[in-house]
C-alpha cells in the first residue's frame, strides 16, 4: 500500500474510532488514548493526523456533513414528483443514520453540551426538507389547507426523533418508525392521493 494511502485509511479509522467513542462515552468523556486503540494505532500516529480532540470532532461532522449532502441532492424545480423525492430521501437518511456511526454521531454532536459548537446537520435536513416541499408547492402538489412550516417541522422531527429513539431502544426500528410516520402524513399532504405510494 502507498504510503499516501496508508495516511488516508489512518485518517478514516481514527475518524470512525472517534464517532464510535463519542456515541459510547459523549465527546467530552472520550480520550484519545481510547480512540487511537480503537483505531489501531499509536498515539503518535493519532497526532499525527489530528492535533487535538477538538479537532478530531470536526472531522468526523465533516464527514458526516459530506455524506448528508450525497443524500440529500437539491431537489430540480422540475422534478416530477417532489413528494415522492421527500418520501425516499427520509428513509435513506434514516437507514443510513441507522448503519453509519459517523454520519450518526455527527448529527447527535449538535446536541452534546460538551461539543459547543454552531453547526448543526439536522438544520441542514430541515432546510433541504423545506425546499423540496417548495417544489411541491410550486407543482400543485400540496392539499390546500397544508401548512409547509408544520410539515417540515415534522418531517425533521420524525427522521431524527426516530433515530434517538431507536438508540434508546433496541427494540425501537427508525426505519419503520418513518414509514409508519408516511402512511399517516401522506394520504394528509398531498393534493393527488394515491399518487405519491409507499415503498
Amino acid at each position: 500500500m502507498a504510503k499516501q494511502d496508508r495516511a488516508v485509511r489512518t485518517r478514516e479509522q481514527l475518524i470512525r474510532s472517534a464517532a464510535e467513542a463519542f456515541a459510547r462515552s459523549g465527546f467530552g468523556l472520550s480520550s484519545l488514548s481510547d480512540i487511537s486503540t480503537g483505531a489501531g494505532v499509536s498515539s503518535g500516529a493519532l497526532h499525527f493526523h489530528f492535533s487535538s480532540k477538538r479537532e478530531l470532532g470536526e472531522a468526523v461532522e465533516s464527514a458526516a456533513a459530506e455524506t448528508l449532502r450525497g443524500i440529500i441532492a437539491p431537489c430540480p424545480p422540475g422534478h416530477p414528483d417532489p413528494l415522492r423525492l421527500l418520501v425516499d430521501t427520509s428513509h435513506l437518511l434514516s437507514q443510513r443514520l441507522t448503519q453509519d456511526v459517523v454520519l450518526r454521531v455527527g448529527f447527535g454532536l449538535g446536541n452534546d453540551a460538551t461539543w459547543q459548537e454552531d453547526a448543526k446537520l439536522w438544520l441542514k435536513w430541515r432546510s433541504w426538507v423545506g425546499a423540496t416541499l417548495v417544489v411541491a408547492g410550486e407543482r400543485g402538489d400540496l392539499a390546500a389547507d397544508v401548512l409547509p412550516d408544520a410539515v417540515v417541522s415534522a418531517v425533521t422531527a420524525a427522521v431524527v426523533g426516530s433515530e434517538i429513539l431507536g438508540r434508546a431502544d433496541a427494540e425501537w426500528s427508525s426505519c419503520r418508525a418513518v414509514a409508519q410516520f408516511w402512511s399517516l402524513m401522506l394520504p394528509r399532504l398531498a393534493v393527488r392521493r394515491g399518487e405519491t405510494g409507499l415503498p
